[in-house]
């Protein structure tokens, strides 16, 4: 057993994951990666530019548009910031998972996904050593 939670086994000759069972021997070509930025985020930016706009054009349509006032700028500065606020929290408190990959049975799957670096790097390394140990044979 190199690695073993409820979740998570890696064995010399298995990697089990959700349920989902890899044979070590039938993998090939294990890579890392970083997943998908968080979808809040990218909305949050699009909306940004959409908000922005939006303010814009109300401002030009109710006050005269070389004199926007105090209360138009802080609008502007409120509907740039706060989306932009919400861009920079999404990418700290939810940043993209970590993805192990790897050919199985001809196919590129995900085989590991995890928000957090330590299990990640944990299982990674368990499954590597378990691949090497597999022999000349693996992958």
């Amino acid at each position: 057993m190199h690695y073993a939670t409820p979740e998570i086994q890696v064995t010399a000759e298995h990697l089990t994951v959700a349920g989902r069972r890899y044979p070590v021997r039938e993998l090939s070509d294990l890579r890392t990666a970083r997943g998908r930025r968080d979808p809040l985020g990218v909305r949050a930016a699009g909306a940004t530019g959409v908000v922005l706009v939006a303010v814009v054009a109300v401002l030009y349509a109710t006050t005269r548009p070389d004199r926007p006032g105090a209360v138009g700028y802080l609008t502007l500065a409120a509907a740039a910031v706060l989306p932009g606020l919400l861009v920079v929290l999404g990418r700290r408190l939810r940043p993209p998972d970590y993805e192990l990959w790897g050919h199985y049975r001809g196919q590129t799957v995900l085989l590991f996904r995890s928000a957090r670096e330590r299990e990640f790097g944990q299982v990674s390394r368990a499954l590597l050593r378990a691949w090497e140990a597999a022999g000349p044979g693996a992958g």
